[in-house]
């Protein structure tokens, strides 16, 4: 008879569930970015929720949640309520850079979040003040080689993704270079070009113009393939940096417990979007690289990414007070 009962009520929670996800979506959804107005993920993210708040006949309403490196609005869509109305965008600096300096994190990054797509990846580039007599990533190896400590590198922040890209470089290439840590990205870019840092590994869309306008001098871009918004420039595995790699991925995510249903439904219709040439030419404009997926493709990136990290972290002896 219990189990009689059980299997009634589990039939009866299934269908609900199933009621809910063919509705879905009756009302606005909420859409948490973690990070501030303007930043990369929300100009990219907001790129693709107008043209899916179409497709599903309802407003995609965005709550930008800054803070704590993105940890705080990452945070905030781990603890919503799973009912298919609040969908966030999460990066590698919540999913895989926070695991992997922070033990006590609020949320579990693989246990906490239903995965739905990956958006895409913005590689790095490097740039150097066009001042220094560098024009090629193996001219300046040779230059902090032959001045170990005395090139001075810029980030957004202590155990900032471009602070672990920057490490990674000096790892693979041999090389003692100097970190200075900003407030954000753009204070150190200004600093940069006033000629106080010698080097930068910038977010892309921000230095375009100041690449164009002989300010900044590029000499490689840190993904796996070239940026199509600077296609002269070799990646760093072409410039010689072999096994380099690192990019700035975003993937939308749900809170653990969405029915399936939604989450099927949610994939196909970004993945839908992500591949329209109009929607391709607006993300790469933003130095993004498209990247439609499956769910298990966010977990796969997520595990990986954490592992990388956590050995770049170590052999850097970063930390984090």
């Amino acid at each position: 008879m219990i189990r009689f009962v059980s299997l009634v009520v589990l039939l009866m929670l299934t269908g609900a569930a199933q009621a809910q996800a063919q509705n879905w979506p009756d009302k606005p959804v909420r859409v948490i970015v973690p990070f501030p107005a303007g930043s990369s993920s929300d100009v990219v993210g907001r790129i693709l929720l107008q043209k899916v708040g179409i497709r599903l006949g309802q407003q995609l309403v965005v709550e930008n949640r800054a803070g704590a490196s993105g940890n705080i609005g990452a945070d905030a869509i781990a603890k919503a309520a799973p009912d298919g109305y609040t969908l966030g965008i999460v990066t590698g600096s919540t999913q895989s850079v926070a695991p992997s300096l922070n033990a006590k994190l609020p949320y579990d990054p693989l246990k906490d979040f239903m995965p739905v797509t990956l958006i895409g990846d913005s590689p790095y580039v490097l740039v150097v003040h066009p001042g220094l007599p560098a024009k090629s990533v193996a001219e300046l190896i040779a230059l902090a080689k032959a001045k170990p400590g005395a090139l001075n590198y810029g980030s957004a922040g202590l155990a900032s993704l471009a602070h672990l890209a920057s490490a990674l470089f000096a790892n693979l290439a041999g090389v003692d270079i100097t970190h200075v840590p900003y407030k954000s990205s753009a204070q150190s870019v200004v600093d940069m070009i006033g000629g106080r840092l010698e080097m930068q590994f910038a977010t892309i869309a921000p230095v375009l113009s100041n690449i164009t306008a002989g300010q900044l001098r590029p000499l490689a871009t840190t993904g796996r393939k070239r940026v199509a918004a600077l296609p002269d420039i070799p990646t760093m595995a072409e410039a010689g940096v072999a096994g380099y790699e690192a990019s700035l991925w975003m993937a939308f995510v749900m809170p653990a417990g969405v029915p399936d249903a939604i989450v099927t439904r949610l994939n196909a219709e970004l993945n839908a979007v992500m591949k329209e040439p109009e929607t391709i030419a607006a993300m790469q404009a933003q130095g993004f690289e498209p990247d439609p997926s499956t769910p298990q493709a966010v977990v796969e990136r997520t595990r990986s990414e954490i592992e990388k990290w956590k050995d770049v972290i170590t052999k850097a002896n970063i930390k984090v007070e």
